[in-house]
């Protein structure tokens, strides 16, 4: 194949550089990848070779201008191998991932690029750099240190094979883990067995089923434990086949069994962390994190898990008592049951069933009339269908983005529905990030698992859906709005256990009144939401917030307690380690199973989470901060909106993010603002 005839290897004539989908097919990847390895090899190179004393202007500039092409072909290519990876996908991903590693490995241990890099570290202060260019430095100097660029040759050679052999499981782990879910979607055949179901979601079950060719009715599983389904479903039977399915995905005895795989994953990071100097993963991982170490992470779970727990414990027997009353043969509680009889107190108690709500929560209109509406009167952008422009896949939508002056932003891409070749979850990425060296305007996508219902009908959205929807915009809004000089710190790139931080920051506008009485609406009358309903949804707020809290924590404490693993330290059984990690925190109710177990953890052992599961809570001291603050100063206007954008969105990763957060609220967060959101004030 020429260069010519692959148009991964030309610019994009389409609007934004949005990659040509219409033109791309799978044999083009590998061979685009090959040439964009070495040009960007080449262009090291040139740095490198250069006899000159390293400036800012001849060693890191063009270090990122270098690079482009294969940012362009990867973005391109894992857009994709995310979200419709069909079975041709998957192989190239499995033949791509060693080579991306030991290319990734090629640059972040060049010595000689290193030596550079270093030469203007030292020398920062007498170079006067500042702002964007002191910290680019700073970061590339921290980052190819604590990728092993100081290393001798010999332990660089055995940091390379672990990088590729680390880089091929998780990749087999996420390929296994989308197999195990396709394959133990439950089946059924009679539809009194989904009593319970709204007319949308037996029509999405039956949808299903036949896509793939089957007479009845198919319950796909979404990436965490358990199913949404759980909390409306009559039959008990029902309810622990599909628990059971969830909760056995990649578990011992499955074809796609990942125990091994993890296993071997936890033990070849062990030992890449020893022989970075650090005694485990966690401590690797959290040293480049604001954490700094995992005991701050450890103080913060065991701070929160007690209390968290011990409200489980409360509404567990307050969930048995309604069994013990109500049913004909009381049973006790299982985890299966707990969403079901957690919606039978929630609407005694405060009188709201919340899958009676989905008529009013239509996902076009929670879209347009609120995703956007919101966004439109804090930041002033509108937002314009391209119906001309493809993506990836027919069911992923492109929207272009305009700043209140009229001028463009970039592109929005939405991909809504669930299908078997999309993995579990919901996530944001960039197909083209910003920056003003390269010249490029950002285009972001926002990927969810939403169940289709048969054509014709209108897609009705849960309450934790719409939740989903707000917070991976909130992780758009910040690929957007991040404005920087260098592709480094374009979008997200900010520190892991940060980046949550604007995502669940816009998660406050569902509720927020004006945003509601614009987009829930009822699909056929029109009729907004009862403010009776809206005052009883506000006062559950910490309704529930044990099992919650609980589940989640219990997640993080197992990425914790895996990576916490020393070099020298073997695992035999995944399940054992996993109930004995879980019994040392106090999280080991088996009616409040963990929200990911080990076997299908994605975020851990198939993303970018390993040790940095935390981050979902260490970012939501800042979120419950700052959502105070909103609420201190005007709520939702463009002043508000046009500070966050500014001093937090605005900035990307161009800027320590502790320090940005301190320039945005005045002072540091405090964790007061959580407690109360999750009910632990005591």
């Amino acid at each position: 194949m020429t260069d010519d005839a692959n148009p991964l290897l030309s610019p994009s004539a389409l609007p934004y550089g949005l990659p040509d989908y219409a033109a791309i097919r799978p044999d083009h990847y590998l061979p685009a990848f090959a040439a964009a390895f070495t040009a960007h090899l080449d262009e090291i190179r040139e740095i490198t070779a250069s006899d000159a004393e390293p400036t800012f202007e001849n060693t890191m500039v063009p270090l990122e201008r270098a690079g482009a092409l294969l940012e362009n072909v990867a973005h391109a290519f894992y857009t994709v191998s995310s979200a419709d990876a069909t079975a041709e996908i998957q192989a190239i991903d499995e033949e791509l991932a060693p080579l991306m590693a030991a290319h990734q490995d090629a640059v972040s241990l060049d010595a000689a690029l290193y030596t550079r890099i270093r030469s203007l570290h030292e020398r920062r202060d007498e170079l006067g750099l500042e702002g964007e260019d002191r910290y680019l430095v700073e970061r590339h100097h921290r980052e190819m240190t604590h990728a092993g660029a100081a290393l001798d040759d010999a332990a660089k050679s055995r940091l390379t094979v672990l990088n590729q052999q680390l880089s091929t499981l998780t990749t087999t782990f996420e390929k296994n883990l989308l197999a195990d879910t396709n394959d133990l979607a439950v089946l059924f055949h009679d539809p009194a067995e989904l009593d319970g179901l709204a007319p949308g979601e037996l029509s999405a079950a039956s949808r299903a089923a036949s896509e793939r060719g089957l007479a009845g009715y198919l319950v796909a599983l979404p990436l965490f434990t358990g199913h949404p389904y759980l909390a409306s479903l009559t039959n008990r039977d029902t309810r622990r086949r599909i628990m059971d399915a969830s909760r056995s995905r990649g578990s011992r005895g499955n074809a796609n069994d990942n125990g091994a795989v993890l296993i071997e994953i936890v033990r070849l990071r062990a030992e890449r962390a020893a022989l970075l100097g650090h005694d485990s993963h966690a401590a690797y991982v959290t040293s480049d994190e604001t954490a700094r170490d995992p005991e701050a992470v450890s103080d913060l779970l065991h701070r929160l898990a007690a209390p968290a727990a011990a409200n489980a414990r409360r509404e567990q027997a307050a969930l048995q008592q309604i069994i013990d009353t109500t049913e004909t043969e009381p049973f006790a509680l299982e985890a299966h049951d707990w969403a079901f009889y957690t919606e039978k107190v929630r609407k005694a108690e405060f009188d709201i069933d919340t899958a009676a709500l989905r008529p009013w929560f239509e996902a076009e209109r929670v879209l347009r009339d609120g995703v956007f509406f919101a966004a439109t009167r804090l930041y002033g952008i509108t937002f314009v269908e391209r119906t001309d422009l493809v993506a990836y896949h027919p069911g992923a939508r492109v929207f272009e983005v305009f700043n209140a002056d009229g001028s463009a932003l970039g592109l929005y891409v939405l991909d809504l529905y669930t299908r078997d070749s999309k993995r579990g979850g919901a996530w944001m990425n960039p197909i083209v990030s910003q920056s003003r060296l390269r010249g490029t305007a950002p285009v972001v996508v926002n990927n969810l698992n939403v169940s289709q219902p048969a054509d014709g009908q209108p897609t009705l959205l849960t309450l934790d859906e719409v939740t989903t929807l707000f917070h991976e915009f909130g992780h758009a809004l910040h690929g957007l709005f991040a404005t920087v000089t260098y592709p480094h710190f374009a979008g997200t790139n900010v520190f892991r256990d940060f980046v949550e931080f604007p995502s669940q920051v816009n998660e406050m506008w569902i509720m927020w009144r004006e945003v509601l009485d614009n987009y829930a609406r009822h699909v056929d009358s029109d009729e907004p939401l009862d403010a009776g309903i809206v005052q009883r949804l506000k006062a559950t707020e910490t309704f529930d917030q044990g099992h919650a809290t609980s589940e989640y924590l219990a997640a993080a404490w197992l990425d914790q307690a895996w990576h916490r693993i020393g070099v020298e330290d073997a695992v035999a059984d995944v399940a054992e380690f996993e109930a004995a990690a879980l019994a040392a925190i106090g999280l080991n109710n088996p009616a409040v199973p963990t929200r990911y177990s080990s076997t299908y953890f994605a975020h851990v052992f198939a993303g970018g989470y390993s040790a940095g599961y935390y981050s979902y809570i260490w970012s939501e001291v800042l979120d419950a901060d700052t959502v105070e603050w909103f609420r201190e100063n005007g709520g939702l206007t463009r002043e508000t909106g046009d500070r966050f954008r500014e001093r937090l969105l605005g900035v990307g990763g161009s800027k320590d993010p502790l320090e940005a957060y301190r320039d945005f609220r005045g002072r540091d967060a405090e964790i007061e603002p959580l407690l109360k959101r999750r009910g632990l004030e005591a």
